[in-house]
């Protein structure tokens, strides 16, 4: 053997151990999930790996469960519809109080337009900086996917803050058909506002001009092209919930009438009559009364 050869295997041997050891430490390709094996999806990250978790077991919460927000409900219905059935729909942001509802319509959404081919990737803020990858991975999939973004906000200079926009707004490449993003805040301009930065509005003429910081901050909400408000239920509202949970969960009317009084005594220990609360009591009430004729029947 030449002594050509011996280095040549040589310097290949040293490669293969070099190689050996550096294939840990690269990123692998997002692996595609079993796509028949969930309606929904998580974007996780495990070390290095980045992959999309089936959800085994979604929520089962249906639009006609979501009482006093009839408005909404309809227009992102129509939205999701038009979506699903592959008109043009647009990207929808949610904002308002809290515990109105906002993430339970899209989980009710899902579970009603899900059997014509819907499915939910929940992706986390600080994962955002994903979305073209998430992208890439769906765009070519029969089915029509909604990117859910839950209690969505950033604080200046995030970086998640204009890959959030670069998905919205697409890039040099267009977004795909089959992909929108819904997305909830308590902010309907996502990042935080500062007094001081009113000092930067000018007058043009008759006209008012923001500066260049909140013109920054209406620009990502403006992407959306849907905007739904959600506001604090009053009483009425809030005991229509509680009676409509209530029912679901076997109590009879007389029963849901008596029940008034401790449900409006429950939000304000919480300082909420917030739909959330009302699901809440609900529980507790229909728990406590099943636990106590249990007790009875011994």
């Amino acid at each position: 053997m030449s002594d050509t050869t011996l280095q040549l295997a040589s310097f290949l041997a040293r490669a293969e151990r070099l190689l050996a050891r550096i294939e840990p430490l690269l990123p692998p390709a997002s692996a595609e999930p079993d796509w028949n094996a969930a309606i929904a999806f998580r974007w996780r990250k495990h070390g290095s790996a980045r992959y999309l978790q089936p959800v085994r077991r979604p929520s089962p919460i249906r639009l006609e469960d979501l009482q006093d927000i009839d408005e909404q409900k309809s227009r992102i219905d129509a939205n999701t519809r038009q979506f699903v059935a592959g008109r043009p729909a647009n990207n929808v942001l949610l904002t308002g109080a809290r515990g109105s509802g906002k993430s339970s319509l899209i989980k009710a959404l899902l579970n009603e337009h899900a059997p014509n081919g819907l499915r939910v990737i929940e992706v986390e803020k600080h994962d955002l900086v994903d979305l073209p990858d998430i992208v890439d991975l769906i765009e070519q999939r029969p089915e029509r996917f909604i990117i859910f973004c839950d209690d969505l906000s950033f604080d200046a200079g995030d970086a998640t803050f204009k890959a959030l926009k670069v998905v919205l707004d697409g890039s040099i490449a267009a977004a795909p058909d089959n992909v929108l993003i819904y997305a909830t805040s308590n902010r309907r301009h996502l990042m935080p506002e500062y007094f001081e930065e009113n000092l930067e509005t000018h007058r043009v003429g008759e006209e008012i001009h923001p500066g260049e910081a909140i013109e920054e901050k209406i620009s990502l909400s403006e992407r959306f092209g849907l905007w739904l408000s959600f506001y604090p239920f009053d009483q009425d509202a809030y005991l229509n919930i509680v009676a409509h949970w209530l029912r679901s969960f076997g109590c009879k009317e007389a029963d849901i009438a008596r029940a008034e009084r401790d449900a409006l005594n429950w939000a304000l220990l919480r300082g909420s009559r917030s739909g959330r609360v009302a699901w809440q009591f609900a529980k507790d009430w229909a728990g406590t009364r099943r636990n106590a004729r249990a007790r009875r029947g011994k």
